[in-house]
C-alpha cells in the first residue's frame, strides 16, 4: 500500500496546535514528545487522504542580533552599530525548534502555517519555512496560510476550507521594524549607559535605554508632569442659587460659569440678592439617544482593563491570550471595531445563554431579536474581540474572569438597543442674569442594562411652568481655585499612543512595561503614572539637545513607512535605510552636545567621587576604591575614575586584604543573607573583565555591560568559576567535587563558619557540613575513586565524631562513609557518588545561569524597547 502524502502544520503555541488537531482529527490522534508536541492522525486534505503531522513553535523562532564582534562594549564604538550587519540568531536555542521543525518536515509534501494572524505572525511564518526547507516557488512542496480569528471547530474548518498564501510583505515590514529598533535602540542606550553610569551613583537603574518607541511613550507621561509642575491656581468665584421646589432644594447653575474678578462677581451677587425670585423663562424636553458600543478592539480592552479593572496592560494581554488560546475568546489583537458581514451573531449569542448572569438578557435578545451593531472602523485584520464560548470563574481563575466577564458584557451590549432618555432644561432669570438646571429620566435601558457602568445618571426635577415665579432662599458666592491637570492614567496614555501612532496594539502594552520597568515611570494608585527623576532628566536632556528624539511625530513616519512596506507600497531595505541615515545624524549630533543633557544629571543625581565609603584597594593605583551600594552596586576608583560591578541582592565585604595574583586589586567576599545563602570571593577586576575564555555570566552579576566585558554576555567571573592553576581562592584549589544538580562544582565556602558548607558554583544547590568544626579546608590530594578533592575537617573536642576524641580527619564527601552520614544536601537531589563524574569534570566550566536563573541579555536586543 503506498505512503500517504503527508501534511506538516505548525501553530505558534502548543495549545493551539493541541486545538487545531483535536479539530481536524475528531480527537482520533496519536501524540508525542518533540521540542514541542507532535499530533499525528489521518485525514483528508484538498479533497485527498493525507497523514497529518500538527506542532508548534513558541513565538519567534529567530531574534536579530549583532554579529560576535559588535557585542563589546569596551571596544566598539556606538556609532559603528548603524553600519553594522545583523544577523537572526535561535530565540531560544535550548528548545531546537528550528531543528524540531527540520525534523518534522522531512518527508512532508505539504504544510499549512497556523501562526498568528497578524504582521508578527507572518513573520514566523517565513522563519518556519527558513527552518523546513520549503520553497515558496517550489511547486512539488506547497506551502498555505491558515487564516483564523478564534480556534473554535468552526473557524478552524473554515480556516482550512479557504487557505491562502503567506504575505511576505507583512514578514518584510516586520524585518524592517526589528532592524530599525535594534540599531537605533542599541546605539544609544550602550552610549547612554556607558557614559552616565560611570558619573553618578544613585541612578537607580541598570541600564538607561533608549528605544524608538518606548521613548516617546515617557515623553508623554513627563509632558504631563512639566504641565503640573508649571501650573499656577488662579482664584475663580461663581454664583450659586438656592431654590426650593415641591420638596425639592435645587441648586441652579449660572450661565456665566464664573468670573476671575471678585468685585465684578460681587456686583453680580448683590444684583442677584436683590432679585429675591426666580422666574421661569423656558422649559424644554429633548428625546436623548446613547449609542451602544461598537466592537472591541484591543486599545480598549486595554483602556477598561486599566481603568475599570486594574489590570496594567501587559497583564490585560497576558490574560487575554490565555483566554484566547483556550478557546474562550477570539484573536485578542486587532484594530477593528467593526463586524464582517458574514459574523454569526445568533450563534455568539446562544452560547451565553447558560451564563447565570446575563443568560436570561442574552436569551430575551433572541427571543425578542437583537440589534445590529454600529458600524465601526474595519482594519482589515481580525473581528472585533468576542466571545467564543461559556465559561465559568472556576475555569478560567479570577482575573481571567473578570476579562472574560467584560468581553461578553461589551458583546452583548454590541446588540442590544441604544438607551434612550429624556433630558429636561429649565432656564430661569433672576436679577437680569440667567441661570438653569438640568434633569435626566431613562425611558429604555437599552445596552446599559447589561453594562451597568455605562448608565446614564438620572436626575428628577420637580415640574416647572414657563412664567412661574419661585422664591430663592440663598445666593452663595462660590470660591474655587482651577486646579492642574491629574497625572496620565495608562488608560490616557494608551489613548495618546494610539492617536500618534506610537506602536501597535501588540507593542503599546511592551512600551508602558519598559518605562516602569526602566525606573522612568512609576505607577501609583489609580494606575497613574509619575515620572522618575530619571525618566524626567533624560526627556529634558533630549528636549535641550534633540527634541525630536522624545516627539511621537518620528516614530508616527517610521510606522507608516513600514505600514507601507507591509503593503507591498514601499521597498523594505530603502525604508531601512532612509531611516536608520537619519538616526545615524541625530546620534552623532547627540554626541557632540551629550553635555547639555550631563549638566541635567548634575544638577539631580550625585557623582561617584562623592558617594560611597572607602572598601578595598586598587590593583592599579594602590589607592582606596569607594563601595556605592545603590543599584547597580559597584566600587569606584576616583584616582583611575574605573567603575567595577559587583553582584546584586547581597552585601560585600572586604576579605582580609588578600590580593589577586593576577592583577593584585583586593579581594572581596560577597554574601547572600539568611541561613541558607551563598558566600564567594571575587576579584573586582576579574569579576568585570574575566581573563579566561568560556566564563559567562553568574547568578547576581548586574544586568549591564558597562565594564570592559571580554565575554559575550558581559561580567561576572567570581573566584568560584576562576581555573587559575596556582591561585589559593581559585575553583581548582577550593573545589571540591561535581554538584548533584547541575553540571557544575561544589566549591568550600571560605566564611561560612561554625556552619560549614559547599556551594554549587552554578546553581542554587548548598551541602551542609558537619558544624560546629573548628576548621575545614580542602588538600592538595585527590579521591582516587571520584577524583574529588579530599577535604581536612579540625571537629571540636566536645562533638567530634572519631574514636578516642580524635579530632583530625581526611576524607572524600563521597566516598567517604563517615562524611556521607555527616553532610546534608538543601535545594538539590540526594548526595551520593555518580561514578566518573568528579571534582576534575565540574573544574573550569563557567557556564552561568544554566538553571534557575534569568538569562541577562546585556546586548539591548530590539525586544527589550
Amino acid at each position: 500500500m503506498a505512503h500517504l502524502p503527508r501534511v506538516l502544520m505548525v501553530a505558534e503555541k502548543p495549545s493551539i496546535a493541541l486545538s487545531i488537531a483535536s479539530v481536524l482529527s475528531h480527537g482520533q490522534m496519536s501524540t508525542r514528545r518533540g521540542s514541542t508536541e507532535v499530533h499525528e492522525f489521518d485525514g483528508m486534505f484538498r479533497g485527498f487522504k493525507a497523514h497529518y503531522r500538527v506542532t508548534s513553535v513558541i513565538g519567534h523562532v529567530f531574534s536579530v542580533d549583532f554579529p560576535e564582534k559588535y557585542q563589546n562594549w569596551s571596544t566598539v564604538d556606538p556609532q559603528d552599530l548603524f553600519d553594522a550587519p545583523i544577523q537572526k540568531k535561535e530565540s531560544n536555542p535550548k528548545a531546537h525548534i528550528c531543528r524540531h521543525l527540520s525534523n518534522e518536515a522531512r518527508g512532508c509534501s505539504y504544510m499549512v502555517l497556523w501562526l498568528d494572524c497578524d504582521r508578527e505572525g507572518e513573520n514566523i511564518c517565513f522563519e518556519v519555512i527558513e527552518c523546513t526547507g520549503f520553497d515558496m516557488k517550489d511547486s512539488k512542496r506547497k506551502v498555505y496560510r491558515a487564516k483564523f480569528s478564534s480556534v473554535t471547530e468552526k473557524d478552524i474548518s473554515k480556516a482550512m476550507d479557504n487557505l491562502v498564501e503567506p504575505n511576505r510583505d507583512e514578514a518584510l515590514a516586520v524585518d524592517a521594524r526589528q532592524e530599525i529598533d535594534l540599531k537605533v535602540g542599541v546605539a544609544f542606550s550602550r552610549f547612554q549607559t556607558s557614559y552616565f553610569q560611570g558619573k553618578y551613583q544613585n541612578l537607580d537603574c541598570r541600564v538607561i535605554s533608549y528605544g524608538p518607541c518606548q521613548t516617546p511613550t515617557l515623553g508623554f507621561c513627563v509632558q504631563r508632569y512639566m504641565q503640573i509642575n508649571t501650573f499656577k491656581p488662579e482664584k475663580f468665584w461663581s454664583l450659586r442659587p438656592h431654590l426650593m421646589k415641591d420638596g425639592y432644594e435645587l441648586q441652579l447653575e449660572w450661565d456665566r460659569r464664573r468670573l476671575f474678578d471678585l468685585e465684578a462677581a460681587v456686583v453680580f451677587q448683590k444684583l442677584v440678592v436683590e432679585g429675591r425670585t426666580a422666574k421661569v423663562i423656558d422649559v424644554s424636553e429633548k428625546q436623548e439617544v446613547k449609542g451602544r458600543p461598537a466592537g472591541l478592539n484591543t486599545v480598549n480592552l486595554l483602556k477598561v482593563a486599566s481603568s475599570a479593572l486594574g489590570f496594567g496592560p501587559q497583564t490585560a494581554m497576558h490574560l487575554a491570550e490565555r483566554l484566547y488560546t483556550q478557546g474562550f475568546i477570539s484573536y485578542p489583537r486587532t484594530e477593528s471595531t467593526a463586524y464582517p458581514s458574514s459574523f454569526d451573531f445568533t450563534d455568539t449569542l446562544r452560547a451565553q445563554v447558560s451564563n447565570p448572569v446575563w443568560g436570561g438578557y442574552a436569551q430575551r435578545l433572541l427571543s425578542d431579536g437583537f440589534n445590529k451593531p454600529k458600524s465601526g472602523t474595519d482594519a482589515g485584520d481580525h473581528p472585533p474581540i468576542t466571545p467564543m464560548r461559556a465559561a465559568t470563574e472556576g475555569i478560567v481563575g479570577g482575573d481571567a474572569w473578570r476579562l472574560y466577564q467584560y468581553v461578553c458584557q461589551h458583546f452583548i451590549g454590541t446588540v442590544s438597543p441604544n438607551c434612550k432618555y429624556i433630558r429636561t432644561k429649565v432656564e430661569l432669570s433672576i436679577g437680569g442674569e440667567i441661570f438653569h438646571c438640568t434633569g435626566q429620566r431613562v425611558t429604555e435601558k437599552g445596552f446599559t442594562a447589561i453594562m451597568p457602568w455605562s448608565a446614564v445618571d438620572e436626575k428628577k426635577l420637580p415640574s416647572f411652568l414657563k412664567g412661574e415665579k419661585i422664591e430663592v432662599s440663598r445666593v452663595e458666592l462660590y470660591e474655587g481655585n482651577t486646579a492642574p491637570p491629574d497625572f496620565l492614567t495608562e488608560s490616557e496614555l494608551i489613548s495618546l499612543m494610539e492617536k500618534h501612532g506610537i506602536g501597535t496594539d501588540a507593542s503599546i502594552p511592551v512600551h508602558i512595561n519598559n518605562i516602569g520597568e526602566r525606573n522612568y515611570v512609576q505607577v501609583q494608585s489609580g494606575r497613574k503614572l509619575v515620572p522618575t527623576a530619571l525618566g524626567i532628566t533624560l526627556i529634558r536632556g533630549y528636549q535641550c539637545i534633540d527634541p525630536d528624539l522624545c516627539l511621537p511625530d518620528i516614530r508616527s513616519f517610521i510606522e507608516q513607512q513600514i505600514t507601507l512596506v507591509a503593503k507591498g507600497q514601499a521597498d523594505h531595505s530603502h525604508v531601512v535605510q532612509h531611516v536608520i541615515q537619519q538616526f545615524r545624524r541625530k546620534f552623532s549630533y547627540f554626541v557632540q552636545q551629550i553635555e547639555h543633557m550631563d549638566a541635567l544629571f548634575e544638577a539631580q543625581f550625585s557623582p561617584l567621587s562623592d558617594s560611597g565609603r572607602a572598601l578595598s584597594k586598587c590593583g592599579k593605583c594602590l589607592r582606596y576604591m569607594k563601595h556605592i551600594t545603590a543599584v547597580p552596586p559597584r566600587l569606584f576608583c576616583g584616582t583611575c575614575e574605573e567603575v567595577y560591578y559587583l553582584p546584586q541582592k547581597g552585601t560585600v565585604k572586604l576579605y582580609k586584604e588578600l590580593t589577586c595574583p593576577l592583577d593584585n586589586f583586593e579581594l572581596v567576599i560577597y554574601s547572600v543573607p539568611g541561613p541558607e545563602g551563598k558566600s564567594f570571593p571575587l576579584c573586582p577586576y576579574c569579576y568585570n573583565s574575566p581573563p579566561f575564555e568560556g566564563i559567562d555570566t553568574l547568578f547576581g552579576a548586574a544586568k549591564t555591560a558597562n565594564a570592559s566585558a571580554k565575554t559575550k554576555t558581559g561580567s561576572g567571573m567570581p573566584c568560584s568559576l576562576c581555573p587559575h592553576p596556582t591561585c589559593p581562592h581559585s575553583l581548582r584549589n577550593q573545589g571540591v567535587c561535581a554538584c548533584p544538580e547541575c553540571e557544575g562544582t561544589l566549591v568550600l565556602d571560605p566564611v561560612s563558619f561554625p556552619k560549614w558548607k559547599l556551594n554549587c558554583n552554578l546553581c542554587s544547590c548548598i551541602v551542609m557540613l558537619p558544624e560546629g568544626a573548628h576548621r575545614i579546608a580542602t588538600t592538595s590530594n585527590r579521591c582516587p575513586e571520584c577524583d574529588s578533592a579530599i577535604i581536612e575537617i579540625d571537629f571540636n573536642k566536645k562533638t567530634t565524631p572519631l574514636e578516642n576524641g580524635a579530632t583530625l580527619h581526611q576524607g572524600c564527601v563521597l566516598c567517604d562513609e563517615l562524611l556521607l552520614s555527616l553532610v546534608e544536601v538543601k535545594h538539590g537531589r540526594s548526595f551520593v557518588r555518580r561514578g566518573g563524574r568528579g571534582r576534575g569534570r565540574g573544574r573550569g566550566r563557567g557556564r552561568g545561569g544554566r538553571r534557575g536563573s534569568k538569562a541577562v541579555d546585556p546586548k539591548m536586543s530590539f525586544r527589550d524597547f
